[in-house]
């Protein structure tokens, strides 16, 4: 339980030192390109993914994250349920990492802190960060372990 905790943190202090980085060399909607297809910038979404209910007047701040606890509960309770399951683990601990470092944004901020910004061309992906690359690796994860062959 500890180590799939502690990969949980790892994202977490990732994620936070990523976007305090960013805050401090960004001002608000600025953008630098990296690449010819990344840029990195300073966004604020008060929604979910891709600004999912970012207008919605404010009371999405405090279901996302209620939410986040819930889920976050269930994870624990599930890591503690199937420790021997490596790959559902690390699925899960990513997940909650990826969690906790977005509440942890929606608690202090009110907002949570975008910083990659993935295009190409005029076609951009909206932006995201660390938590949200855990989350969704983690997504990952978790169906690639529900569509292997159960060990025998």
């Amino acid at each position: 339980m500890r180590n799939w905790l502690a990969i949980s943190v790892v994202v977490i202090l990732l994620d936070q030192l990523t976007k305090g980085w960013v805050q401090s060399a960004f001002a608000f909607g600025e953008h630098r390109s990296v690449t010819a297809f990344l840029d990195l910038v300073l966004f604020y979404n008060a929604g979910a993914a891709f600004s999912f209910l970012a207008n919605a007047g404010g009371w999405q701040r405090i279901f996302f994250s209620v939410f986040a606890l819930i889920a976050s509960g269930i994870i624990v309770h599930l890591l503690r349920k199937h420790p021997g399951r490596k790959l559902f683990c690390l699925a899960l601990s990513l997940i909650l990492g990826g969690a906790l470092g977005n509440l942890w944004d929606r608690v202090m901020l009110g907002h949570v802190v975008d910083f990659l910004y993935f295009h190409y061309h005029a076609y951009y992906w909206p932006a995201f960060n660390v938590a949200d690359s855990a989350i969704t690796l983690g997504a990952a994860l978790l169906l690639w372990d529900g569509l292997k062959k159960p060990d025998r």
